[in-house]
């Protein structure tokens, strides 16, 4: 069974965002950079003159030999000596946002389908698991003069893993796992069942924030406000300040005799 192309008026009817413009160039760019930098493991390690072996030691004096200067046996010009601005161990992995990865995979997919390299098949499996019978179905898929095919499904079962392993020109690649770089490196692409949903969902814009305006309420009414407390204490302690400040009147008559003595005799 041939598969059909897949037209940029299928792929919008199938939910899918074409981009029809020059937007996501360089997200492609950038993302393909970030893979391939991804997979360096960066282990290349040479050693500098203070790590190699050997003694610190002067091989000779400095002078009065008749021979060239030298102050150690790891110098970089000696044989066995270190090694000057050789490769070290780093980290090449690059970061890409989400929303650059989101826009790198609608652009690429976009592109192949306008160049009419995207195609659909209702179903693609090899029951008995051997690599010509896979052979067979992928020649009944798209033309001989296709090199290099990328087929993509939510899943395939264990035989038709086993005979695909060793077609080199092949790759069996759920669309969940598919990166920009397969999409841009084979030839042709088979999108198989409902594979192509999945496609739709990794390839839509990202949603934008709707900003929901809230009911104004009407300012519920005031209660009437306590009396300060402050002022409160204010003005009673200021009534008893002046209460302090006020005279002392005798109670009796018996208390107001020694005072009357008291001043008859400063007198």
């Amino acid at each position: 069974m041939a598969a059909t192309a897949l037209t940029v008026e299928n792929a919008k009817s199938a939910n899918i965002d074409v981009i029809e413009d020059a937007r996501g160039g360089s997200a492609v760019h950038e993302m393909v950079i970030a893979l391939r930098a991804n997979r360096r493991s960066g282990t290349a390690h040479t050693k500098t003159r203070g790590e190699v072996a050997g003694s610190n030691a002067k091989p000779w004096r400095q002078k009065g030999t008749g021979r060239a200067r030298a102050g150690r046996v790891t110098s970089p010009i000696w044989r066995g000596g270190g090694t000057v601005f050789g490769p070290r161990n780093r980290d090449y992995s690059k970061k890409v946002t989400k929303s650059a990865r989101r826009l790198a995979f609608r652009k690429a997919i976009s592109e192949r389908i306008k160049a009419g390299d995207v195609f659909t098949a209702a179903s693609f499996a090899v029951s008995d698991g051997k690599t010509k019978s896979f052979v067979k179905e992928l020649a009944g898929l798209v033309s001989a003069d296709v090199k290099r095919v990328l087929i993509l499904g939510t899943d395939f079962d264990e035989k038709t893993y086993l005979a695909g392993r060793n077609v080199q020109t092949a790759l069996l690649m759920t669309a969940d796992e598919v990166n920009v770089e397969q999409i841009l490196y084979y030839d042709a692409i088979v999108v198989i069942g409902n594979a192509i949903e999945t496609i739709a969902r990794r390839s839509a814009p990202k949603p934008k924030y709707q900003i929901t305006v809230k009911e104004r309420r009407e300012p519920e009414a005031k209660a009437e406000p306590a009396p300060k407390k402050k002022a409160a204490v204010k003005k009673k302690a200021a009534a008893k300040k002046k209460k302090a400040a006020a005279p002392v009147e005798p109670e009796t008559e018996a208390e107001a005799a020694p005072a009357a003595d008291d001043d008859a005799a400063d007198a």
